[in-house]
């Protein structure tokens, strides 16, 4: 299972300790999982905390006093969910254990081991998602079959589901087509009796073939006879199927009307895309999933490549959007040349492109991926009027045994693609299972010689958005936001990446003080240029923990501050509470220090931990930006709205201004006007962009 920035693990925590407590989920979230806590003070909290805001897992101390671990367990119990309870323990034996398992708790961690905690709660979260996975799954499964009986019901074709060459299912239509009155007529009834006498033999060794669990034939010509003894040209299309847990076959029969060739052609053409001739979405997806079928049953490896022309939105602006069809034809004829005679290809989107290599393993799979960056990369796209030189970012998935799933199989390639055009496109990158470990490492490798060239040639930029002062008087005041131009040359108005994509590689290989560093000259320069405008602007910009471990930034403020002439009354440095409160020592010395120079500290994501205010009676934070978690279902969320009052109440009378993030439509803007908020940000208000040219007044 991967953990994104969009799952978010709800836990209980059951603690005496409201510090352990915080440490715990501080260690979670250091290790890259997104908290929620939750943490009862005494029994009777534990049951409304379980049916008001149900966690995902729920760690709990063995010999807590506030709530007994047995009236916890009689709590989870009660609620009839599926809710996994690992117990902590200060040390572990076989009494320890075994007397957890007893009262069902479906483990035991060491609360002195991190990493322990840390990979049991990952690995009880992956299987917590694996089960809902598999009920949501089987409730699907439950619907589409019920829907597939109404669709197979009203269907102006005849259908019937024949096991061991018996009929066992027929709609109204099947028996219309050869003059039955009901299903009890033909129940039990040999497919072979509804064959004229003349195409029997053959019919027999058709019969035999399937009866072996050699694959159908996709369709078959023969004489059918209804149940007055008239024969009549038909068409059966075979498809594997189950029926009531029972492997069968669909049978779909129709009147062959029309010339066959014509047919033929006719059915050709619906599944071709009409701009490139290349297979369509609906045909591709067909044969992916016979494939990963193929993988899952018979341990066959194939292969799926998914690419697309880099900078195509760039592209289009060059040649003209009239001109979008011969682009993505061009494009087309360049795969088809590519690939081999058996492969095969498809129109997947409006600019992607599909490839299906059957009996393939990772080298050919790789080598093919490469073969059709290289086919673009080394001749010119031609179309009726234009010649471009274009390139191609290629992603692709190994399809087998580990991997077989289509979601997963598809879910992989994008990423892969994606992944391929986020580092500067003209790239292949293949997620093969068994090699998970080299793919992952080819990737970091890039993305690292990314940053280093970025920080290097300057090549990272600042967006801003304003903050808007809902009680006082007008003043400028922005964020900045960090990207990372990604086009090969640096260009001016090229896409940006998200920091998202790459900060966590930026802090496992020692990047993240650089950036730090850049950062906050770039937002003093600022400062200073506007200055020098007459414009007196305040700049929030964020650090990361890196920083709280290398003195050298204060010093880095110092001499930036001097050299632009700037005053540090404008720039506030933001860091994430639950950074703050696991490097306290540290955060409190940097704030000490750059405070002599006007700089102010801010906290983010605040309200996140369990008892955010009590941090602030050891860290003097000048602003409090509420964690964007409160702000997503403000409006419907009466939880959330009490909160955001309680923490607008508190920092007023602490102080302490308050920020709301994230603000998405007018209610919200009321609800946090009326809370007492002091500012407020977001995509409502106006977006971050590459200039600070709202108007404040």
């Amino acid at each position: 299972m991967q953990f994104g920035k969009d799952m978010v693990l709800r836990l209980l925590i059951v603690d005496d300790s409201v510090e352990a407590a915080e440490a715990i989920v501080s260690g979670l979230r250091n290790s890259g999982i997104a908290v929620r806590p939750t943490r009862p003070e005494n029994e009777q909290e534990v049951a409304a905390l379980i049916l008001q805001h149900p966690p995902d897992l729920v760690l709990a101390a063995r010999n807590s006093r506030n709530v007994s671990l047995a009236k916890l367990m009689q709590s989870v119990d009660a609620s009839g969910k599926d809710l996994p309870v690992l117990v902590l323990l200060e040390s572990i034996d076989d009494a320890a254990l075994l007397g957890a398992l007893e009262i069902g708790a479906r483990g035991v961690v060491l609360r002195s081991n991190v990493a322990h905690v840390q990979n049991a709660v990952r690995a009880e979260w992956a299987d917590l998602e694996a089960r809902r996975s598999l009920r949501r799954l089987e409730a699907q499964v439950r619907e589409t079959e019920r829907r597939c009986d109404a669709l197979i019901d009203s269907s102006r074709d005849p259908i019937a589901y024949i096991h061991e060459g018996m009929h066992i299912r027929a709609n109204a239509a099947y028996l219309e087509i050869f003059g039955f009155e009901s299903f009890e007529d033909i129940e039990g009834m040999s497919l072979l009796d509804l064959v004229a006498p003349s195409q029997v033999d053959g019919f027999k060794q058709l019969l035999k073939q399937l009866s072996k669990g050699e694959a159908p034939p996709p369709s078959y010509e023969t004489q059918a006879r209804a149940l007055d003894g008239n024969a009549f040209p038909a068409v059966m299309e075979f498809t594997a199927a189950t029926y009531e847990g029972e492997h069968c076959l669909q049978v779909v029969l129709r009147r062959q009307e029309i010339d066959p060739e014509l047919a033929r052609e006719v059915e050709a053409l619906r599944q071709r895309d009409q701009v490139t001739g290349l297979l369509n979405r609906a045909t591709f997806l067909r044969a992916l999933e016979d494939a990963v079928s193929d993988a899952a049953q018979n341990s066959a490896h194939h292969g799926l490549l998914l690419l697309e022309p880099d900078h195509y939105n760039q592209l289009l602006q060059e040649i003209g959007l009239d001109q979008a069809d011969q682009l993505i034809a061009a494009c087309g004829e360049r795969l088809r040349a590519a690939i081999g005679p058996d492969d095969i290809a498809a129109r997947f989107g409006e600019h992607q492109f599909a490839v299906l290599t059957r009996h393939s393993d990772h080298m050919h799979t790789s080598n093919l991926a490469e073969g059709i960056r290289a086919a673009f990369a080394d001749h010119v796209l031609e179309t009726d009027s234009l010649s471009l030189s274009a390139t191609a970012s290629v992603g692709g998935v190994q399809i087998g045994e580990k991997i077989a799933s289509i979601t997963a199989v598809l879910g992989k390639a994008s990423q892969c693609l994606q992944s391929a055009s986020d580092v500067g496109g003209n790239r292949t990158e293949l997620f093969d299972p068994g090699a998970a470990d080299r793919a992952e490492e080819e990737r970091i490798a890039a993305w690292v010689g990314r940053i280093r060239d970025a920080l290097d040639a300057d090549r990272f930029v600042m967006n801003y958005q304003p903050l808007i002062n809902l009680h006082g008087e007008p003043m400028e005041m922005y964020e900045a936001y960090l990207r990372m131009q990604n086009s090969p040359s640096g260009e001016v108005g090229g896409e940006l990446v998200q920091p998202l994509s790459f900060l966590q590689i930026a802090e496992e290989h020692g990047l993240l003080w650089e950036i730090d560093r850049w950062v906050v000259g770039k937002a003093i320069q600022v400062i200073g240029e506007r200055m020098r405008q007459g414009r007196r602007t305040t700049l929030l910009v964020k650090i990361t923990q890196a920083s709280l471990q290398d003195e050298s930034l204060i010093q880095h403020v110092v001499e930036q501050l001097a050299k632009y002439g700037a005053d540090g009354k404008l720039l506030v440095l933001q860091l994430p509470e639950s950074k703050v409160f696991t490097n306290l020592r540290a955060a409190q010395e940097l704030q000490s220090r750059i405070s002599q120079y006007g700089v102010r500290v801010g906290l983010e994501q605040f309200g996140a931990g369990l008892n955010s205010f009590q941090l602030l009676n050891h860290f003097d934070a000048a602003f409090l930006k509420i964690d964007r978690g409160y702000m997503i279902d403000l409006t419907s969320n009466p939880d959330h709205q009490q909160r955001v009052r309680e923490i607008a109440e508190k920092a007023r009378e602490l102080g302490r201004q308050t920020i709301a993030e994230f603000v998405q439509d007018a209610a919200s803007m009321s609800l946090l006007f009326g809370a007492g908020i002091d500012y407020a940000q977001g995509h409502f208000l106006a977006a971050a962009g590459p200039d600070m040219d709202y108007d404040f007044q």
